[in-house]
């Protein structure tokens, strides 16, 4: 890998950084507000729902420019969100406006690495910036639990601005004024992202014709044999992680009774589990052989209710990791084959805007169904079950959907491995 590829692994790194820590932060904003419980997980589904309504346009966006270029302006974008929180608007609609530049600049993310580099290194680089996506998440995580802790956001709150007044007064408002900078590192990143001499797509002439170009997209990416096998999975773990997230910070509560600086902690420690198991699955498996790997997500699932039990945060620590592990060596290989896949059939921004319209339609209908069992009152323990047996029943079809297509179209589905196999070596 040459230095542009490690430009664009750093400036994912930090971008990703801040946002983990900016989740952390909003969290706590609500939490100073008293907000319900039930609340908290609409964070993700506000800054995910410009991912599902923009999806038709972010694609064609990200290939219209250079990647480098929409990068940077995405992170202006979540830059503007932050002010908007530290200028006390309502962090829901604040988060909403992040979220529409991490919308913009997931494509260009993802889609850089097609166009950059050769299908044969496309796991590895998955499994690099998989690998610098959780690393930024635990780190992210951790930055966020410890700005909000008392000690560092009492010192953060004695640095004065000589003749200003920044009306930051709170521990939340001062982690997100130092978020900020960590985006302003980003983006200097992404000014130094060196073309990659891909042809630009024009934008279509009109809003409707961009709709109706997406449509196409959707349907042929969920109609070809491999890709839509992928498509499912990664769309169940996105949405399965998601809600994973807020599941840990109730259930460290409930059973270790953890505060939300050491909840964001056990977050990180997930997130360590799936960064290891990216690791593995990039040295260890192809891309041919990427579908091999489904039944680790029944196992994830199964894995996620022998949380119930424990209330020792040493067996805690372990299970996370385990659980995280799981996740990352199955993740990696299929979004790889996806990324693969949907760049041969439409290009890379239009299969990465796809991509993100199904895994955050996901989202969106996990966490809603989520916070709808917390307000119901349901105990954290039976929304665990529920949830560990969805994610394995759910892989489970997928299993039998890929072995299916292998009895009906054995042929075609060998056809693609082939073309796989040739790439990857």
């Amino acid at each position: 890998m040459n230095l542009g590829f490690y430009i664009i692994m750093a400036a994912q790194f930090f971008s990703s950084l801040a946002d983990n820590a900016l989740l952390v932060a909003a969290i706590a904003l609500l939490l100073h507000a008293d907000s319900p419980s039930w609340l908290t997980p609409y964070l993700k589904f506000f800054f995910v729902i410009s991912y599902v309504l923009l999806a038709p346009y972010v694609g064609a966006f990200a290939d219209r420019l250079p990647k480098g270029q929409v990068m940077f302006i995405s992170n202006a974008i979540k830059i503007i969100g932050c002010l908007m929180m530290l200028l006390e608007a309502n962090p829901l609609v604040a988060y909403a406006v992040v979220g529409l530049g991490a919308a913009a600049y997931s494509p260009a993310k993802y889609g850089i690495l097609t166009e950059y580099l050769p299908a044969s290194k496309l796991v590895i680089a998955n499994g690099w910036i998989e690998g610098l996506t959780v690393a930024s998440i635990i780190l992210g995580t951790v930055l966020g639990g410890v700005l909000i802790h008392q000690y560092v956001s009492g010192i953060l709150l004695h640095i004065d601005v000589p003749l200003i007044d920044t009306g930051i007064d709170t521990p939340a408002e001062a982690a997100i004024a130092l978020i900020v900078v960590v985006y302003a590192v980003a983006a200097i990143f992404n000014l130094h992202i060196p073309g990659t001499g891909a042809l630009l797509k024009p934008l279509p002439a009109h809003p409707l014709e961009t709709l109706i170009d997406f449509k196409l997209c959707f349907q042929r990416l969920w109609a070809d044999r491999l890709g839509q096998i992928s498509l499912a999975v990664t769309t169940l773990f996105w949405g399965a992680g998601a809600t994973l997230q807020f599941i840990v910070i109730e259930w460290a509560k409930a059973n270790l009774s953890f505060d939300l600086p050491k909840a964001s902690i056990l977050q990180g420690v997930v997130a360590l589990g799936i960064a290891i198991g990216a690791v593995a699955a990039s040295a260890t498996v192809s891309l041919d052989r990427a579908v091999k790997v489904i039944p680790l997500g029944i196992g994830m699932g199964l894995l996620v209710i022998g949380m119930i039990p424990v209330r020792d945060v040493w067996i805690a620590i372990p299970l996370m990791v385990l659980i995280g592990a799981l996740a990352g060596f199955f993740v990696v290989p299929m979004n790889a084959l996806l990324q693969h896949r949907g760049h041969n059939l439409m290009g890379a921004g239009r299969s990465i805007a796809v991509q993100n319209f199904n895994e955050n339609l996901s989202i969106l209908a996990m966490i809603a169904t989520y916070s709808l069992l917390l307000a119901a009152g349901l105990p954290i323990s039976v929304v665990i079950v529920l949830f560990g047996l969805f994610v394995a029943s759910t892989m489970g079809l997928v299993m039998w959907w890929f072995n299916r297509n292998q009895r009906v179209h054995g042929d075609e589905i060998a056809q693609l491995m082939a073309i796989a196999r040739s790439e990857h070596h």
